[in-house]
């Protein structure tokens, strides 16, 4: 029977015996380890601050835009042309049974004036819905009613961004604040948002009805025209189901024949967040690919070690053997010694790869996640690498032959 917890003393001898071959076997595998953590934090700091973006934009969410233009046998890009209204908004609520809230939009570009602070940021006209269709809670105060639609109110929304550069500490509620020398009240304050996907400051804007936009702000090429239709659908299962419906409810109004192109385009922006999602954790496995190569190399220089460790002990192995010691006491001796070195390296490559992450995230700027998962994969890795390249040493050590090796110098 194989006595292990001798064979464990005899392995840990030999390691203290040559202390700093050893130290420079495990640093290999520390270097492997600790890259395999830092690469996997900065994978899964990635794919957290694009699941942040993703669930700031809202969910499950289509676009609408307006069509192309061609001009002087040039065609210009989808929104160039108006060809939505509010009227198209108000059908695809009530017409389209899969989709939940609708919020139209006409945006642009105005100064905005509080005291002697000004900021320039954008402005979009739209309705109540938006913060339904966004997710977007307020911070502070009310948003804008229906009413408030209708009568074409002089009321707005400010993003925190806004506040902070027009107000500093002080409440902006109840204020008023003048947009193109408009003067306009301050109902509320939206939550914060940060970055959207495509790293747009989604805290610079401002709110206001879409028909104070169309009648005071931005004006209309004609009455009722906007630029973007903003659409949730009931639930992600129903997203395809609401964009055929918008499709055939939008051909139908504009009178768009069977053989003609659409006048509009609907965009699924949920499966364009998914595409950048699936797209960091694709980046998140190779860097991990990457950074395991290392950890191979460490443990070839493990096996090289063994190797040269078997030469140099091979009177002791014979010794060993003349005694008594089974084949298996003999693998297992050099084995415990190549998963000693993987895992001690394991060890302090965690700590190397923790302390890398946290100098990547001050110095870089790059946000790092440390995960569990990562360091008990990096560290059983390691173990399962110092199993694999010692098990051919130690098997080479088991068949040395007994009589041969007490004659070995």
């Amino acid at each position: 029977m194989v006595n292990i917890p001798s064979t464990v003393k005899i392995s840990f001898r030999a390691l203290r015996v040559n202390k700093m071959r050893s130290a420079l076997t495990m640093l290999g595998i520390i270097i492997g380890v600790g890259a395999v953590i830092t690469m996997l934090a900065v994978g899964s700091g990635a794919r957290k601050k694009i699941d942040a973006q993703i669930a700031s934009m809202g969910s499950n969410l289509l676009i609408v835009l307006p069509g192309s233009t061609t001009s002087g046998g040039v065609r210009m890009g989808a929104g160039t042309q108006p060809t939505l209204s509010l009227g198209d908004s108000d059908a695809i609520l009530k017409e389209c049974p899969a989709v939940a809230f609708v919020a139209p939009v006409l945006n642009g570009v105005a100064q905005i004036i509080y005291g002697t602070q000004n900021w320039s940021t954008g402005v979009s006209g739209t309705t109540p819905s938006m913060l339904e269709v966004r997710d977007w809670p307020l911070a502070e105060g009310r948003t804008f009613s229906d009413d408030d639609v209708r009568s074409a109110t002089k009321v707005c929304l400010l993003g925190q961004t806004v506040v902070d550069n027009l107000f500093g500490s002080e409440d902006p509620v109840g204020q008023i604040i003048r947009i193109k020398n408009i003067p306009f009240t301050v109902i509320g304050v939206l939550s914060v948002k940060g970055q959207s996907i495509i790293g747009q400051d989604q805290d610079d804007i401002v709110y206001v009805p879409v028909t104070t936009a169309q009648k005071m702000l931005f004006g209309t090429s004609f009455p009722g025209m906007i630029r973007i239709i903003m659409v949730k659908a009931r639930s992600a299962e129903e997203l395809p189901v609401a964009e055929k419906e918008i499709n055939s409810l939008l051909r139908q109004r504009h009178h768009i024949g069977p053989k003609q192109d659409d006048d509009f385009t609907v965009r699924n922006l949920t499966q364009m967040m998914e595409v950048a999602q699936k797209a960091a954790m694709v980046m998140t496995l190779l860097l991990g690919a990457v950074a395991s190569v290392s950890l191979l190399v460490g443990g070839i220089g493990i096996m090289n070690i063994m190797l040269v460790s078997v030469t140099e002990r091979t009177r002791e192995i014979g010794i060993r053997m003349a005694v008594g010691a089974k084949t298996w006491d003999i693998r297992l001796q050099f084995i415990v010694e190549a998963l000693t070195l993987s895992l001690i390296g394991g060890i302090c490559g965690i700590a190397l790869g923790m302390a890398g992450s946290k100098i990547l995230s001050v110095i870089a700027g790059w946000s790092t996640v440390v995960s569990v998962f990562s360091i008990v994969l990096a560290f059983g890795f390691s173990g399962i690498i110092g199993i694999f390249f010692g098990f051919y040493p130690a098997y080479k050590a088991s068949l040395l032959d007994p009589i041969e090796a007490l004659r070995h110098e």
